[in-house]
């Protein structure tokens, strides 16, 4: 009898233990993928927004989120380790809610931007939901729940073309500014209810003000001088004088960084190989699989116009339906790289997903003008795109202590955002050579489009050979997890 008595509260105990887990994940899912949901979402509207307003400075749509949420991130992952990542999140989450209101809103293109940008804050949500993660699930939870999270980008690859499609077709660009704001304001709700505040502090901290200026200063002047360069002329004096500054930024913030007490990115932890060499492999990687949608999304939502475009001008429905079985391919991957990340190296998971990422827009650079070519295409790709984004999280979890978990996931996802942001940049300049300007509207040729995939499959390309610099760590079953418990 009371051994049944005893069994019984336990089996209530792990029953609530699974079902506050399931709830936990669920709302960092949502927080962590409405990032990827956002970015998608404004793929697929950019192209309206681009005729609407009749801009050819359509790139500043997408990059704008980034190039803020670049600036901010050090600050946030900072603040975080001091005040507590759920206090941080919600700061973000509340701060990307008002910009999304503002871009609902705006009757023209610079107040668009204006709001685009005050959103790019929430950015900062994701390293911070995947710190969280570490410091609040116990060990068997922590791989699962890490590859779900970054899996998810699959079901916002699946559900974000037919969302967009809906939207776009019922309700214009609106519906989409208006789905973001609604979308970002769940997310608050959810992280508010039911996800706990991390233990994990730093015993003393202060903010790193000047550190995070001149970090964040520098990278916004390279990525801005990149977006401007066709404007401005390559070889321009203006060009010349960002990249200057920029660079005398980046070194100030080195200097800085040795000499200040507490520094922003620790240098103990940077200068660590296993560290920094996963920073730079997982940054390229992904940051170009980010970037990709730059291209794909103009070339099969452009309309064809004989001479100006060469875009296939399907509709946002059309789309979802031809791209479905690729996201599902993303899904299955993501979720089986977490189950495999306990038992395989997870170098040569990202290796092998890179390379497939290589092969599949290799292939995509000469047939992409169909349905069926965009598919086989897209299969290829999807697979490693799953494996790379789910692996990404769990390698940063292998090579940092929990204490460093934040700053590391900052520091992953700021070195992400250049990538992207720079990798976008250039696709847009190399588009754009082969291309035509019709009433105010930047349109792109085949040309435009077979070039800006070449350079996606160079840089996937360069993050498949960085993992070879990786040494060899701990698997994700042998590190120290689950703080909170």
């Amino acid at each position: 009898m009371s051994q049944t008595q005893t069994a019984a509260p336990q089996a209530d105990e792990r029953s609530l233990s699974t079902t506050r887990n399931v709830l936990v994940v669920g709302s960092l899912l949502w927080t962590v993928q409405l990032v990827a949901l956002v970015a998608a979402l404004s793929g697929v509207s950019q192209a309206d927004v681009a005729i609407h307003f009749r801009t050819t400075e359509i790139a500043w749509f997408t990059l704008m989120t980034l190039l803020t949420g670049t600036f901010f991130l050090p600050f946030a992952v900072k603040a975080a380790a001091i005040f507590g990542k759920k206090r941080v999140l919600l700061i973000a989450t509340g701060l990307g809610f008002t910009g999304d209101l503002i871009a609902a809103v705006a009757t023209d293109y610079r107040t668009l931007l204006i709001g685009r940008g005050i959103a790019g804050i929430y950015a900062a949500t994701a390293p911070l939901a995947y710190a969280i993660t570490r410091d609040i699930f116990p060990r068997r939870w922590v791989g699962l729940a890490s590859g779900i999270m970054a899996g998810g980008v699959g079901l916002v690859a699946f559900g974000g073309p037919f969302l967009a499609g809906w939207l776009l077709d019922d309700y214009g660009f609106r519906g989409v500014l208006w789905f973001m704001a609604i979308s970002t304001a769940a997310s608050f709700v959810l992280v508010a209810a039911f996800v706990p505040e991390s233990p994990v502090r730093e015993k003393s901290g202060r903010m790193d003000w000047v550190g995070g200026v001149l970090l964040g200063g520098g990278i916004t002047a390279i990525v801005y001088a990149v977006g401007q360069g066709s404007h401005w002329g390559w070889h321009s004096g203006k060009f010349a004088a960002y990249v200057a500054g920029s660079l005398v930024a980046l070194v100030a913030f080195v200097v800085v960084e040795r000499r200040v007490a507490e520094p922003l990115f620790p240098p103990t932890m940077t200068r660590r190989r296993p560290v920094w060499t996963v920073l730079l492999a997982t940054s390229v990687a992904a940051g170009s699989l980010s970037a990709v949608g730059v291209v794909i999304q103009l070339l099969v939502l452009m309309p064809s116009i004989p001479s100006v475009s060469e875009g296939l001008g399907w509709s946002g429905t059309h789309n979802a339906i031809v791209t479905s079985p690729i996201s599902a391919m993303i899904i299955v991957a993501a979720v089986g790289t977490g189950f495999l990340a306990r038992r395989v190296d997870a170098r040569i998971l990202l290796g092998t997903g890179s390379a497939l990422t290589v092969l599949g827009y290799g292939i995509g650079t000469h047939l992409h003008h169909s349905a069926a070519q965009i598919v086989e295409m897209g299969l290829i790709a999807g697979l490693g795109t799953g494996m790379v984004m789910a692996v990404v999280p769990i390698m940063i979890i292998e090579v940092v202590t929990p204490e460093e978990q934040a700053l590391a996931n900052g520091a992953q996802t700021l070195g992400q955002g250049v990538a992207q942001i720079i990798v976008s940049q250039l696709a847009f300049v190399v588009m754009a050579q082969h291309g035509a300007i019709l009433k105010g509207t930047q349109f792109y040729l085949d040309a435009g489009f077979t070039n800006g995939l070449w350079l996606v499959v160079g840089c996937c390309a360069l993050g498949a050979l960085l993992v070879l610099l990786i040494p060899r760590g701990k698997r994700l079953d042998e590190v120290e997890v689950g703080q909170a418990l």
